[in-house]
């Protein structure tokens, strides 16, 4: 099994970013969540730390453990460790030659997502209208 780390990065208006696959990645053209593999001898948050500054140029300040998500493929499986990033430093942008956008989480289902989104969104929604309520109390 793949063990990857995953950023929902999150502005202060309650858009998050996502990036696309760029062509020569598998699922080239999918959108995503930033993110990617964990190492051996990396923690999910230290191989998060990583990947968003390897694909966003951003050094993330604070975030919080959502879900542990499986994704069955039918040549492999994937185990995601998604975080919710509300703090960090830098301006976001594709490193890699993806292309992001900043959007609100309703309109996630209008873009060709990898396979297994659904099922993390509701717990999105939830932690970003948790996050709100707790900054406005």
């Amino acid at each position: 099994m793949i063990s990857a780390a995953v950023g929902i990065l999150a502005d202060a208006s309650g858009r998050v970013l996502v990036a696309k696959r760029p062509p020569g990645k598998v699922c080239s053209g999918k959108w995503e969540f930033p993110g990617g593999k964990i190492e051996d001898g990396e923690t999910s948050l230290t191989a998060l730390t990583r990947e968003m500054k390897e694909e966003l140029d951003v050094e993330i300040a604070g975030a919080r453990y959502l879900v542990e998500h499986v994704n069955d493929f039918p040549d492999r499986r994937v185990r995601l460790d998604v975080w919710l990033v509300r703090e960090w430093r830098g301006f976001a942008r594709g490193v890699e030659n993806q292309a992001i956008r900043w959007l609100e989480p309703e309109r996630i289902r209008e873009l060709d997502f990898l396979p297994g989104i659904e099922a993390i969104l509701p717990l999105l929604v939830e932690a970003l209208v948790d996050d709100d309520a707790k900054r406005r109390s």
